[in-house]
């Protein structure tokens, strides 16, 4: 018993350890776990199953994807890392040009960029693997709305008419 309560203890820390920092894509994985454990992993609302439509993504689910897949680079509050990894709140970038925003998000980014008038040199992973169009457009649907941006939301059909 003791050690399926330490189990999501010593995964979620070892996610910790090589966040984004290490220059290496972090896939955000469920863990199955045991009848015994009450830690049993939830269903987003925006999960894989859900359909392409027309209707703008709802931010607030966006505000989970983001706090579970993004904050640890980009913040909490958006704010970014010196040097790393930009600032979302009041980036041009995210609240521009939607279908650039959703393919850096779908297919990620690296090298030298500016934001703001500040360099970073961060690697940004592709979620295209690891997201579905849905949470995608939840969470680009968030930052562009969040932390005094103000943006249109973003659909999951918009997420999937953007390729490579």
């Amino acid at each position: 018993m003791k050690y399926t309560l330490l189990l999501p203890l010593a995964v979620g820390g070892l996610l910790l350890a090589t966040g984004c920092s290490s220059g290496k894509s972090t896939t955000q994985t469920t863990t199955t776990t045991t009848a015994e454990s009450s830690t049993a992993p939830v269903a987003s609302p925006s999960a894989p199953a859900m359909k392409a439509s027309a209707a703008p993504a709802i931010a607030s689910d966006g505000a989970k994807v983001f706090t579970d897949n993004c904050s640890s680079c980009h913040g909490a509050k958006g704010q970014g890392m010196p040097g790393a990894f930009p600032p979302l709140a009041h980036n041009p970038v995210v609240i521009g040009d939607v279908t650039h925003v959703i393919h850096i998000v779908e297919y990620g980014l690296q090298g030298k960029i500016q934001v703001l008038g500040a360099s970073y040199n961060g690697v940004m992973p592709a979620w295209k693997s690891q997201l579905s169009d849905a949470q995608i457009a939840s969470a680009v649907s968030y930052i562009r709305s969040a932390w005094g941006n103000s943006a249109s939301a973003v659909s999951a059909a918009d997420v999937a008419g953007v390729k490579i």
